[in-house]
């Protein structure tokens, strides 16, 4: 079967795979998170590509979708478990990918080890047919035989052109529809480890948000951003003008806004994530 723009997937994974080395060089005690970002989005600006997302960094027991605002200066500390996600698009095409990196320290090793164990547990078995319950099984008894637990709520998905999560989730964990992986699909899988209650809650805004779909004329600010990010997710950091950006805040009511997932036992969460197209034979892995 001949894939529709396969060097347009391949070239997103590419540069997403080095951002996410750039960013893991990156994570250091007294780096600030917004500092961190806003180099990795500029790397993936240089290779002639857009970031797919706000780089989230995300710390301890933060899941996901934190990014940094404008004014973010806060620093890493020795002994943050950090997840860093982030994607490349070209053209609309899109990678998703993420690492997790204790900053200074070791204690967490083996959280670590987890996700990234059920990552690649889940990455060979992946093939055309293959049913998204029965890697989820595999990852969950994976990441139990660590010791720890899934974070059930947060589940891979798929990607299509200009859509970061399509129609398919890929579940973490055993006990949710499952549904069969096809030739062609391009898949993220994110298994996420955690030493507290596999769970997650809605946190603060975490600073993304997104258009659902075209907006409605007025304000006509809107029509101005929507031009520019369509329905991708975007963040403060990425309006140049200061006027607009402070009546961000004002327009969110028209926009889907992203909270940061927290752990609900407020455990300790590591996360691994790449993107792979699903070919004849298994799967090629995107972002290396």
């Amino acid at each position: 079967m001949a894939i529709p723009d396969l060097d347009s997937w391949r070239r997103a994974g590419l540069i997403g795979s080095k951002a996410r080395q750039l960013g893991e060089g990156l994570l250091r005690p007294g780096a600030t998170r917004r500092d961190v970002a806003e180099e990795i989005e500029g790397f993936i600006r240089s290779q002639g590509a857009r970031p797919a997302f706000p780089v989230n960094i995300s710390v301890n027991w933060e899941a996901a979708h934190y990014t940094p605002s404008p004014e973010d200066d806060r620093r890493l500390q020795t002994g943050d478990v950090v997840k860093l996600d982030l994607g490349a698009q070209v053209d609309g095409f899109l990678s998703d990918t993420a690492v997790t990196v204790e900053i200074g320290a070791g204690r967490y090793g083996p959280l670590i080890r987890a996700s990234r164990e059920a990552l690649l547990r889940a990455e060979a078995l992946l093939r055309p047919g293959r049913e998204t319950g029965s890697l989820a099984r595999e990852i969950e008894q994976e990441i139990h035989r660590h010791g720890f637990k899934p974070v059930r709520d947060l589940t891979g998905h798929t990607i299509e052109r200009y859509l970061l999560h399509a129609g398919k989730s890929l579940p973490n964990a055993s006990g949710f529809p499952s549904t069969v992986l096809r030739e062609g699909e391009v898949v993220a899988l994110e298994p996420f480890a955690t030493n507290g209650e596999g769970h997650i809650e809605n946190g603060p805004f975490g600073n993304i948000v997104r258009f659902r779909g075209p907006p409605p004329p007025e304000p006509a600010e809107l029509g101005e951003l929507y031009r520019r990010f369509s329905t991708l997710p975007f963040c403060a950091r990425w309006i140049e003008d200061e006027d607009l950006r402070r009546r961000l805040g004002r327009l969110r009511r028209h926009l889907q806004s992203y909270p940061v997932f927290l752990e609900t036992g407020r455990g300790m969460v590591s996360q691994s994530e790449h993107t792979l197209l699903i070919t004849a034979d298994g799967a090629e892995l995107l972002t290396p």
